[in-house]
């Protein structure tokens, strides 16, 4: 099985991207490709998760351990497929899921891509005691950043976006900024994982 891929990014799409290694080209789906943005002339090294069907050979793409980890603990529990749990990863990052899951915040992973009330129950049951070493010292109840109140009126799907555009290390003033760019983009009803991808799409070209 495939652990990790290290190579050159040779494309970039919104749900995968394509790593060229030693010639051969892979394809692997990402919950945020645009994390790779801008790093075309390194050597990239992607942790792989390597899914084996009956019709398929799919690899999944993560840009830590922490992500890849907690992939493979999300599709452990009925009902969440790779699908589902790319989009978990999409809409939260490992830290804010595994709080969420902890503190038993059934609204907050309710508000992820493809997650219901009874998967969002399954998820902490089944995961609760089981994510030792993934984080989730986050405090999903901190006060929401200066400026922030007015866009979670506007896309329910931006705070969840914003809070994990945070955690990958961006300022709530560049949000606001790619805020302005971005709010024209976006529906009433957009989904959290496709509103981050569209903000880091924004956040890499600026």
């Amino acid at each position: 099985m495939i652990d990790y891929l290290r190579g050159r990014l040779a494309h970039l799409e919104t749900e995968y991207i394509v790593l060229e290694v030693q010639g051969i080209g892979y394809r692997v789906f990402c919950p945020n490709p645009y994390v790779f943005a801008g790093k075309s002339e390194e050597n990239l090294t992607v942790y792989i998760h390597h899914h084996v069907r009956e019709d398929a050979i799919l690899l999944y793409g993560f840009s830590s351990r922490e992500e890849q980890k907690l992939f493979r603990k999300l599709i452990d529990v009925s009902g969440i497929g790779p699908r589902v749990a790319l989009g978990i990863l999409s809409g939260g990052n490992p830290d804010t899921v595994v709080a969420a899951i902890h503190q038993e915040n059934i609204t907050f992973l309710t508000k992820l891509p493809g997650i219901g009330k009874k998967t969002a129950q399954r998820m902490i049951l089944d995961l609760k005691d089981k994510l030792e070493g993934l984080g989730g010292t986050a405090s999903l109840f901190d006060p929401v950043p200066a400026g922030a109140s007015a866009l979670q009126d506007s896309v329910p799907g931006w705070p969840e976006a914003r809070e994990g555009l945070r955690a990958l290390g961006y300022t709530d003033a560049e949000l606001d900024q790619v805020w302005k760019n971005l709010k024209d983009q976006v529906g009433i009803d957009e989904p959290v994982d496709s509103v981050m991808k569209k903000a880091l799409k924004l956040l890499y070209a600026g």
